[in-house]
């Protein structure tokens, strides 16, 4: 009996086109959960803008639940900043952890056009059903262990005590998702000049000097 030939390297044909539609489906489900918010947008409607039919989503994804944990998986968590790496990383030096995550997020949301229309909509909003997965799957134990990490900054003066734990990631999400979907709204109706690095060098001023010549 013959021996069978070996099988030649690299992926079956069909895995890459597979793998190609899977891609344009988490990238319309991601373009329009930030346009539009996840519970506004059907599934029916992703597969309409990727241009396939509904039966074709489903087999990749048979429930919005199970889209968005993919979504989080692959596309969101990856992008996201790991803050207590951050914050790991410069231990005894808060002014420079902070200005870390700052500019962070600008990167990121500057590399992904979603990020902040998403992050703004779904995370920062309490009926956003992003943050409720997320919540409901990893917990917020990042989140308190960052906030004590301040806290004890602040025991040791390391950090200005009137500053609240709690508050300052919102204020740090406010100085610069929030002008980076403005900036790219306004550089696409030919409004503004302004660019990331502007924005960069605004949040650095506002976060060490304040307001104050």
């Amino acid at each position: 009996m013959k021996e069978p030939l070996p099988r030649r390297p690299g992926r079956p044909a069909g895995v890459s086109k597979s793998n190609e539609k899977r891609d344009l489906l988490l990238d319309t489900a991601l373009k329009m959960f930030a346009q539009q918010g996840i519970a506004e947008t059907p599934l029916s409607a992703i597969a309409r803008e990727a241009g396939v039919t509904s039966a074709m989503l489903h087999y990749y994804f048979n429930t919005r639940e199970q889209l968005l944990d993919v979504l989080i998986d692959e596309r969101f968590l990856p992008a996201r900043p790991s803050m207590r790496e951050i914050f790991e990383t410069h231990a005894d030096d808060p002014v420079a952890a902070i200005r870390a995550l700052a500019q962070r997020l600008i990167d990121i949301a500057v590399k992904h056009s979603w990020f902040a229309p998403l992050w703004i909509r779904e995370v920062l909003g309490e009926s956003g059903l992003l943050k409720q997965r997320m919540d409901a799957r990893f917990g917020d134990n990042e989140k308190k262990a960052i906030h004590q990490c301040m806290r004890n900054w602040q025991k040791q003066g390391y950090l200005n005590g009137d500053i609240e734990p709690e508050l300052l990631f919102i204020s740090l999400f406010g100085l610069t998702l929030l002008p980076i979907a403005a900036l790219q709204n306004q550089r696409n109706a030919g409004k503004t000049t302004l660019t990331a690095d502007d924005l960069s060098r605004h949040v650095a001023a506002l976060l060490v000097r304040g307001i104050a010549p």
